[in-house]
């Protein structure tokens, strides 16, 4: 069992950078893929950037590859997503999850999840 709070989210400018936490609780923690997922109003949720058990592999949807970097440090129980460029279509509500193994693209995989951190981005 894993609890996951995000922190890190408020209102930036475009082009400006925000830096994402989510902390873990638990003591297997390191056995847990990470997903970052966002959802917008009246959008789906939708995956963002994952990354692998030891940190070793990442995965990134393609509106934010180049802009936005996650990483974890097994050894603090946090993952981060860093956001640079952020474009005000970025805007939403983002959200850390975790599920054993590997990470998925898809919501319905992740068994963990946080409660969530608004990220507005103004023109």
């Amino acid at each position: 069992q894993v609890q996951l709070v995000e922190s890190g989210g408020g209102l930036v400018q475009a082009g400006g950078s925000l830096r994402l936490s989510c902390a873990a609780s638990g003591r297997t923690f390191s056995t847990y893929a990470i997903g970052w997922f966002r959802q917008a109003p009246g959008k789906e949720r939708e995956f963002v950037a994952g990354i692998s058990r030891s940190g070793g592999l990442t995965y990134y949807t393609d509106s934010v590859k180049g802009r936005f970097l996650i990483s974890r440090d097994n050894a603090k129980n946090t993952v981060h997503l860093q956001m640079n460029s952020l474009k005000p279509e970025d805007t939403a509500v983002y959200y850390c999850a975790a599920r054993s193994l590997y990470y998925s693209v898809s919501h319905k995989d992740y068994d963990y999840w946080g409660q969530g951190t608004q990220v507005t981005v103004s023109s």
